[in-house]
């Protein structure tokens, strides 16, 4: 039997209610997917701080993985109002201090253009990147088979969704 022959449709589960005390009913789902987001949160945080161990800077964060890659996707430079807002992130002390952390680490540099600093991999950062990439290619992309990937898609999208859903309600909840 193959891997998608053995894939479970999850949808077909019953839902185990790991976060009782937040069921509305009829939105079962609702909680178990914070639940699930949070079990995910921290799965993805360890396997991304143990890849880039792996790739040679075991002294980066989360926050600091995340900013390093985002920083390189498509070799452009990157103001910190941009990233925060690409990245969906609040609080900018948090990112401002990652940066500076990366570029003392000679892995991003800092470019003066006007009133704004812009951010950039520098070579060194540029080659940890690469090494990142042949960690995870080594180690996560071979786990995944051809229905999961074709999941994954989905799943970004419900995820995108979810997010603007989250940020209205936090709204929301502000103005309470």
């Amino acid at each position: 039997m193959s891997k998608s022959e053995e894939a479970v449709d999850l949808a077909r589960l019953p839902i185990l209610t790991s976060s009782a005390q937040l069921v509305v009913e009829g939105s079962e789902s609702s909680s178990e997917f914070e639940f699930g987001m949070i079990v995910a949160w921290n799965s993805f945080s360890r396997w991304a701080e143990r890849c880039m161990a792996a790739a040679g800077a075991p002294e980066l964060t989360m926050t600091e993985i995340i900013l390093m890659n985002h920083i390189k996707h498509r070799a452009r430079q990157k103001k910190l109002a941009d990233i925060c807002f690409t990245l969906n992130f609040s609080d900018t002390h948090v990112v401002a201090y990652g940066l500076r952390k990366l570029v003392a680490l000679e892995l991003v540099q800092a470019e003066k253009i006007g009133k704004e600093v812009f951010y950039s991999t520098t070579e060194k950062g540029d080659k940890l990147a690469e090494r990142y990439k042949h960690v995870r290619t080594t180690c996560l992309v071979p786990s995944l088979d051809e229905t999961m990937l074709e999941r994954l898609g989905s799943a970004a999208a419900l995820l995108r969704q979810m997010s603007g859903n989250f940020d209205q309600a936090a709204r929301s909840a502000a103005s309470l």
